[in-house]
C-alpha cells in the first residue's frame, strides 16, 4: 500500500486549490437559453457576475451558476420559496407584455420595461396625453427604499419625444422641460422660469416632476435639478446594492475544490488574521478566526443536542504554487438551551499554523456538513525575513485575556495567554480591551531601558478619546524575541471607532518602529461575541512544526534552511517514521545518498513504510550507480504496490544503464501510460527505440 507521507506531516494535507484561467465566452456564442437567461438578469446582475458567467465553459456550470445567483438573493434562505426571484419574473413578463407601445424593441428593452422592471409597479401613474401644447408623457410617483440610496419619495416621467416613438425616460437635465412642450414659438426656452410657468398652465402636475425628481424640491430659479441625475444613477444601481459579488469569483476558483451541492451555498464571513512569533520555539505562527454570517444546525435526538460540522482547509501559496496545505475537522454539538445564542452570536473558527519568512496568499476554506454551505477568506500575508533592526508586531485586539496551562499552543495564545477575539474587533464600555503582540530583535540595552507607547485615538467622535499607555520592556523576562500583553477597562473610553499605534521608543525616546490597529467601542451594553471552535495542539508533538517548515521551505527552494528543520524534527522524535521518510527523500533531492540510505533503513520492518523504504533504498542505490541493487529494491517494491511512477520511472532509467532495453521499454512504457506528463521519459523511449 502506498502511503500518502506529507498528510502525516502537515496534519493530512488534502486541498488543493485549481484556479481556472479560460477565455470568455461572447454572449452571442451561448446556447440560447443561457442568452435568454442574460437578458432576463441584465438589470440585476453585477459586471462581475456577468464576466465569471461568461468565463465558465461547461453546460452544467452554467446552470449551478444561475441556481447560486438567485441563491444571493433569496431572501428566506431556509424556504422552498425565493420571494425576490419570483418577483422579478412577474416584473419582467408584465414589461414584455404592456411596455411594447410605439416600438418594435421586446418591452423589457425599453425604458418603462427597465424601470418596471428594477422598481416594480409605481404607488401612482398620472398620464398626461390628449392635452394640447404637452407632448404625450406619463408620470410615475415612488416611495424609495432608503436602504438602497433612494430618496424617500421621488417620480420618474415618460414622454414620447416629438410626439411619436417609443415612451422614453425623461432627464431634466439632458432634456430640458422645454422637450415636453409642442409649441415652442415665442417661448424662452433657457428661460427656466419661463417655461415652468407655461407647463404649469397646461398641466399644473406636470411641472413640479418636470424639473425635479423629488416633489416639492425646487431651484429658486426653477432650473433643473442637478440631483436628478444622482438618483437616476442609485436607481439602476438599486437592485446590485445588497449583493457582495466575491460569491461570483469563488464560484469561479473554487468550483474544481468544492463539490456541488456546496458550490451553491456560498455564506459571507468576517475574519482575522494576524502573525505571531513564538518567543521559545523561535517559529513564526499565523493565526487566525474565520466567523461565517449564518450558519445552518441540526438536531441529533439520541442525545438531544444540535450541532454542526465544519471542515477547514488551509492552503498557502506563492506564485500560484502551494507551499503548504492542511485540512482539520471542527464538530460541534451544543444543548437546546445554546440553540438562540449559537443563531444570533454564531461561531468562530481558529487555528494556527508554523510559516516561513516571505510573501503569500492565504487561503482558508470552510465547509458545514449541514446545510452544504462553505465560506472562504483570501488574504496576502507577509512574514518579516530576519534583520537585527527592532520591529513591533501588528497587535492582535480582543475582549478578554486567558490563561492557559503550559505544554499546549493554541490560536492567539502566546507565553501563557489566549486572547479571546471577535472578527469585527467590536466590544462594549463593558468589556476590557486587550491585546497581545511580538517584538523582535531586542537587545540587551533596548530591553533594559526601552518601552512601548500604546497610543489610543478615538476618530469619530465630535470631541475624541486619546489616551496613552506605557510599557516598559524590562517588566517582560528578555528574550530576543518579547511576546507582550496588556488589558485596559473600555469604560475609560467613549462608544467611537479606535485607532491604537504601538510604538517602540529607547532610552533616548528615540522612536523605533510602529503599528496600528483599529477597533470599535459600540453603543450596545452587551456585544455579543461568536462562539469559539479551536484545537489545543499539544506541544510534546512540536516536531510537527520542523515538518511542516522543511516542507516549506523545500517548497520555496531554500535546501539549506529545510535540511535544518527536517534534522531539528528528526532530533525532537526520532521514531516519527512518516518524518523519516519524507527527509530521506528529500536528502535524495540534495544528492545526499549514503544518508538518506541511512536514515530510511530506521523504517525497515516497518509495514506500513514498506513501499516507501524500498522506493528511497532503490533512488539512493541508483544516486551511487549501484544500478543492480536499484533494480532489486525497485522490483520488492513493484511487489507491494504496483503501478507506480514515482517507482517505474526510475527502475526504467537503471535497467538502460545496464543495458537490458527490452525491460527499460516495457517498464518506461508502462509508466507513460499512466502519466502522460513525462517529456524525459518520452524521449528516453525514443533514444531507446532508435537503437
Amino acid at each position: 500500500m502506498k502511503t500518502k507521507t506529507i498528510a502525516y506531516i502537515s496534519i493530512y494535507l488534502i486541498l488543493t486549490l485549481i484556479l481556472y484561467a479560460a477565455p470568455k465566452v461572447k454572449e452571442k456564442d451561448l446556447p440560447e437559453k443561457y442568452q435568454e437567461w442574460l437578458k432576463f438578469t441584465r438589470y440585476i446582475m453585477l459586471s462581475q457576475e456577468k464576466d465569471v458567467f461568461l468565463e465558465l465553459t461547461s453546460n452544467r456550470d452554467r446552470d449551478i451558476f444561475i441556481k447560486t445567483f438567485w441563491k444571493q438573493r433569496d431572501p428566506t434562505p431556509g424556504t422552498p420559496q425565493n420571494e425576490n426571484k419570483d418577483e422579478h419574473e412577474k416584473r419582467f413578463l408584465y414589461a414584455n407584455e404592456y411596455f411594447r407601445r410605439g416600438t418594435p424593441r421586446e418591452g423589457w428593452m425599453t425604458d418603462m420595461g427597465r424601470m418596471h422592471i428594477i422598481l416594480g409597479p409605481p404607488r401612482s401613474t398620472e398620464k398626461f396625453e390628449g392635452i394640447s401644447g404637452i407632448y404625450p408623457c406619463q408620470v410615475w410617483s415612488y416611495y424609495g427604499d432608503k436602504k438602497k440610496g433612494l430618496p424617500t419619495s421621488f417620480t420618474l416621467i415618460f414622454f414620447q419625444r416629438h410626439g411619436f416613438g417609443e415612451f422614453k425616460l425623461y432627464n431634466s437635465l439632458a432634456d430640458g422641460p422645454a422637450s415636453l412642450l409642442v409649441a415652442k414659438k415665442g417661448l424662452d426656452v433657457n428661460n427656466n422660469q419661463q417655461v415652468y410657468k407655461k407647463i404649469r398652465e397646461l398641466a399644473p402636475t406636470l411641472a413640479g416632476p418636470s424639473i425635479s425628481m423629488i416633489p416639492g424640491r425646487y431651484a429658486y430659479d426653477f432650473r433643473p435639478s442637478l440631483q436628478d441625475n444622482f438618483i437616476l444613477s442609485d436607481i439602476i444601481e438599486s437592485p446590485k446594492k445588497d449583493v457582495n459579488p466575491t460569491y461570483a469569483t469563488h464560484f469561479l476558483e473554487y468550483r474544481g475544490v468544492v463539490s456541488t451541492e456546496y458550490l451553491t451555498n456560498y455564506i459571507e464571513s468576517e475574519a482575522n488574521l494576524v502573525v505571531l512569533k513564538d518567543p521559545i520555539l523561535d517559529i513564526n505562527f499565523a493565526h487566525f478566526s474565520i466567523s461565517p454570517s449564518r450558519i445552518s444546525i441540526d438536531y441529533f435526538e439520541p442525545k438531544d443536542q444540535y450541532f454542526c460540522n465544519f471542515q477547514l482547509n488551509v492552503n498557502l501559496s506563492r506564485d500560484d504554487e502551494m507551499i503548504y496545505q492542511y485540512s482539520k475537522d471542527f464538530p460541534f454539538y451544543f444543548p437546546p438551551d445554546n440553540v438562540e445564542k449559537i443563531r444570533g452570536s454564531g461561531i468562530a473558527i481558529q487555528d494556527s499554523f508554523p510559516l516561513i519568512e516571505g510573501e503569500y496568499k492565504l487561503s482558508i476554506l470552510i465547509q458545514n456538513s449541514v446545510g452544504k454551505e462553505f465560506s472562504v477568506f483570501e488574504k496576502d500575508i507577509l512574514v518579516p525575513h530576519t534583520s537585527e533592526t527592532p520591529e513591533i508586531m501588528k497587535p492582535v485586539l480582543g475582549y478578554r485575556l486567558q490563561d492557559y496551562p503550559g505544554g499546549r499552543k493554541v490560536p492567539f495564545g502566546l507565553l501563557g495567554k489566549k486572547i479571546l477575539v471577535d472578527p469585527q474587533n467590536t466590544y462594549s464600555l463593558t468589556e476590557d480591551i486587550a491585546l497581545i503582540f511580538n517584538i523582535l530583535n531586542v537587545t540587551r540595552p533596548l530591553w533594559e531601558k526601552g518601552k512601548v507607547e500604546l497610543q489610543i485615538n478615538g476618530l469619530g467622535a465630535r470631541v475624541p478619546v486619546k489616551k496613552t499607555f506605557s510599557l516598559s520592556l524590562k517588566n517582560y523576562p528578555y528574550s530576543r524575541t518579547l511576546g507582550l500583553s496588556y488589558t485596559f477597562p473600555a469604560e475609560e473610553l467613549i462608544s467611537d471607532y479606535y485607532e491604537i499605534k504601538l510604538v517602540l521608543i529607547d532610552d533616548n525616546l528615540k522612536l523605533l518602529a510602529e503599528k496600528k490597529g483599529n477597533f470599535i467601542i459600540s453603543t450596545q451594553e452587551i456585544v455579543p461575541h461568536p462562539t469559539t471552535l479551536a484545537k489545543a495542539f499539544p506541544l510534546a508533538n512540536n516536531f510537527l512544526y520542523f515538518y511542516s517548515l522543511a516542507y516549506q521551505y523545500d517548497k520555496v527552494k531554500a535546501p539549506d534552511k529545510a535540511e535544518f528543520c527536517y534534522k531539528k524534527g528528526f532530533q525532537l522524535n526520532p521514531y516519527f517514521k512518516p518524518g523519516l521518510v519524507e527527509y530521506a527523500k528529500f536528502l535524495l533531492k540534495v544528492n545526499k545518498y549514503s544518508e538518506s540510505m541511512e536514515l530510511i533503513e530506521k523504517t525497515k520492518g516497518a509495514e506500513e513504510m514498506e513501499f516507501q523504504y524500498f522506493l528511497v533504498r532503490g533512488k539512493a542505490y541508483m544516486g551511487m550507480e549501484r544500478y543492480e541493487e536499484a533494480i532489486n529494491s525497485f522490483l520488492e517494491g513493484n511487489k507491494i504496490y504496483k503501478s507506480d511512477t514515482e517507482l517505474l520511472t526510475p527502475l526504467g532509467f537503471c535497467y538502460y544503464k545496464i543495458g537490458k532495453n527490452k525491460e527499460a521499454l516495457e517498464v518506461l512504457k508502462a509508466s507513460l501510460s499512466l502519466n502522460t506528463e513525462q517529456t524525459e521519459v518520452e524521449k528516453l523511449i525514443a533514444e531507446i527505440e532508435k537503437k
